[in-house]
């Protein structure tokens, strides 16, 4: 039986879902609304967040605490203010994963409003904001008005979330990080929806990370995330598409801001590793096969392709940073003042590449963050030269490192070196795009 908001008792919510009881909607909502305004203390929140890790949270409650975090803040309304559809993506964390930075300007050149809120980095993931600070100027904070005004003009803007959005979600993430209890499904998928509908896009393109380098090891596992987010995107009256893609090895070959912007430029050319094209194009042609463009995705493949041959993707990429204050000439972006390379012991073929490895080898350079207030060297990082089931002479270079100094670039090369698997025999082939939801 729901109580009535009035009566809410934190302490008395916290033993029933302790005990498994499943919370009504009105009183787990008003509990969530409670802690954003500050009415309900952290330690408290922290015994509720505990309980639903180890009791779990049922459908309606998922939904009852998404639409609580959306509820707590403003929501943009992006396709009213263009008059069109608009799309966004969002990835659950990887090593190397740049696929924004390419994603947003083939879409936009096809025509179709790209607007998208990013987060930071935290641990061996990388964030789509750490990145594009790697470019000189880059002003990643825009009001609600530029941001629209953005879209509008040039089709693409991506900025960091505001804190009026969502700020439920903000307070309720810096607690659940700090208590050990970010590793539950429900919290996961309403964290990331309930900023997705805020955010205002019409159609969404999940990319659940699964293997080594990601948070869900397994493709299960995977698969009950991505499930819940689709229900949650279609109860908002979003069109969503789950992708569950491979994250055993790093995407791409770069790892590191400066160096995964270079890499999600050259791919824009045409120039690309083929895993990090290959999803660049998967993505943008499920984002344009939602949009209002009236094409399945046969077409939209095709296009995505032609933006990418004819310019036109890279021309947007040009625009885009321009008009958020940043320099597009790769020139500009920082670069490390000492490389090594980590050379092959043995020749053979790549079984293994641990992208957990190469991302705490980045961390460990300081491209990445162990909390949340660290810098972050936007310059350093590694080049995977070899990939899974590439052959290997004894002696050839497996990878560079990107590094401060000389002492830094050597710790950082038995890390790497420590991440490759040689074998006698190619491994059995693993494509990048694991399963497909919605």
């Amino acid at each position: 039986m729901t109580r009535p908001t009035a009566a809410i008792r934190p302490a008395e919510l916290i033993q029933r879902k302790r005990d498994g009881a499943e919370l009504g909607s009105e009183e787990l909502g008003e509990l969530v609304l409670a802690y954003a305004r500050g009415e309900v203390p952290d330690y408290q929140l922290a015994a509720f967040c505990m309980a639903v890790y180890f009791q779990g949270l049922s459908t309606a409650e998922t939904f009852a605490l998404t639409d609580a975090m959306v509820r707590s803040g403003e929501t943009i309304d992006l396709g009213s203010a263009l008059g069109r559809r608009v799309v966004d993506k969002h990835s659950t964390g990887g090593v190397g994963d740049k696929t924004t930075l390419a994603v947003g300007p083939v879409v936009a050149a096809c025509g179709v409003p790209f607007g998208k809120m990013s987060g930071r980095g935290l641990g061996h993931t990388g964030g789509t904001l750490d990145k594009l600070e790697a470019i000189p100027g880059f002003r990643i904070e825009l009001t609600t008005e530029e941001f629209i005004a953005q879209v509008r003009e040039v089709g693409l803007a991506i900025v960091g979330q505001t804190g009026d959005l969502v700020p439920a979600d903000k307070k309720l993430y810096a607690l659940r990080d700090v208590t050990a209890t970010v590793d539950n499904v429900s919290l996961i998928a309403a964290s990331i929806m309930s900023k997705k509908i805020a955010s205002g896009a019409d159609a969404i393109v999940l990319d659940v990370k699964v293997g080594d380098g990601a948070f869900m090891k397994s493709l299960a596992d995977a698969q009950v995330l991505g499930e819940t987010m689709l229900a949650l995107g279609n109860r908002a009256g979003r069109d969503v598409v789950c992708v569950l893609t491979d994250m055993d090895q790093p995407l791409g070959r770069a790892v590191g801001n400066a160096l995964e912007v270079r890499e999600a430029a050259a791919t824009l050319r045409g120039e690309g590793p083929p895993d990090f094209t290959e999803l660049v194009l998967d993505a943008s042609a499920h984002l344009l096969a939602l949009s209002d463009l009236g094409i399945d995705r046969t077409e939209a493949r095709r296009r995505a392709e032609q933006a990418i041959a004819d310019g036109s993707a890279m021309g947007v990429y040009a625009r885009w940073v321009q008009a958020q204050g940043g320099d597009p000439d790769e020139a500009a972006l920082p670069k490390a003042p000492f490389v090594r390379e980590v050379f092959a012991l043995r020749a053979g073929f790549v079984q293994r590449l641990s992208a957990l490895s190469v991302g705490l080898a980045a961390l460990h350079l300081g491209a990445g963050r162990r909390e949340k207030d660290d810098p972050v060297d936007h310059a350093v990082g590694v080049v995977c030269l070899k990939k899974r089931g590439d052959s290997v002479e004894s002696g050839e270079p497996l990878a560079e490192i990107h590094a401060r100094d000389e002492r830094a670039a050597d710790e950082a090369a038995d890390d790497v070196l420590a991440a490759y698997e040689l074998g006698d025999e190619p491994p059995r082939a693993r494509p990048i795009v694991l399963d497909t939801l919605g």
